[in-house]
């Protein structure tokens, strides 16, 4: 398989609520589109793994991604380790994206910027002709950081989704034991910022779309330097 664009995130639901506009965006003008969840989110406090996995293809569907698949790494256990690297390097060699979108190196949840390093140095590594394991060597053009959790990061570029609006929702939404959970499971004494999260994302779209003159948009970042060739079609008006 060779993708065009592969989006990383540590639980299922992650690439939903940070970039699945971009997702569905790019599906719509034929690319082939992947998703790989490093952990079934197996430490959360609502849902079972089981019902996450079903959860997850259900919002594939939406998504209309061509490729999906869970890496099967210990959820609230992400580490920057040899094997872990390993893992997603061999998944990087066998979907041979172009483009990989991973979560910005910060975060509240220690896995999401663990993931960040992680899923750097695995395609970093899977693109060393030496390195032993299976697949040959590949490694990605683009690394996109999605930033949607970190509005403090200030994002290089964004993507409009205002057509993909609705249909990301419905994505997201996918989720029922996550963001519509029933009776006991709403209920703890711990602060869980899943009950605002919903609509936290949506203000975020909202918040970078008025930025540049959009409804909805999604933020990234990238570590390199912007190349533009024509300045004269530059979109977002300055004055």
């Amino acid at each position: 398989m060779k993708l065009d664009l592969l989006a990383i995130a540590p639980h299922p639901d992650d690439v939903e609520l940070t970039c699945g506009g971009t997702l569905i965006k790019m599906v719509r003008r034929g690319r082939r589109v992947g998703i790989l969840d490093l952990t079934g989110g197996e430490m959360g406090s609502r849902g079972t793994v089981e019902m996450r996995r079903r959860e997850a293809a259900a919002a594939a569907r939406v998504l209309g991604v061509a490729h999906r698949e869970n890496l099967g790494l210990p959820d609230a256990h992400l580490e920057v380790r040899m094997d872990y690297k390993l893992a997603i390097a061999a998944r990087i060699r066998a979907l041979k994206p172009r483009t990989v979108i991973l979560p910005v190196w910060t975060g509240r949840h220690p896995d999401h910027y663990t993931a960040s390093q992680l899923v750097y140095e695995g395609c970093f590594l899977a693109g060393l002709k030496r390195l032993d394991i299976e697949g040959e060597p590949f490694r990605p053009f683009k690394l996109l950081y999605a930033t949607t959790y970190d509005r403090d990061v200030r994002p290089t570029f964004v993507v409009d989704i205002t057509r993909e609006f609705a249909r990301r929702n419905r994505a997201i939404h996918a989720y029922k034991s996550q963001f519509a959970p029933k009776g006991a499971e709403r209920r703890s004494k711990v602060y869980l910022p899943l009950d605002r999260l919903v609509q936290r994302v949506g203000l975020v779209a909202r918040f970078y779309g008025e930025m540049v003159g959009v409804e909805y948009a999604e933020p990234f970042v990238v570590k390199e330097v912007m190349q533009v060739d024509d300045v004269t079609e530059l979109p977002v008006r300055s004055i």
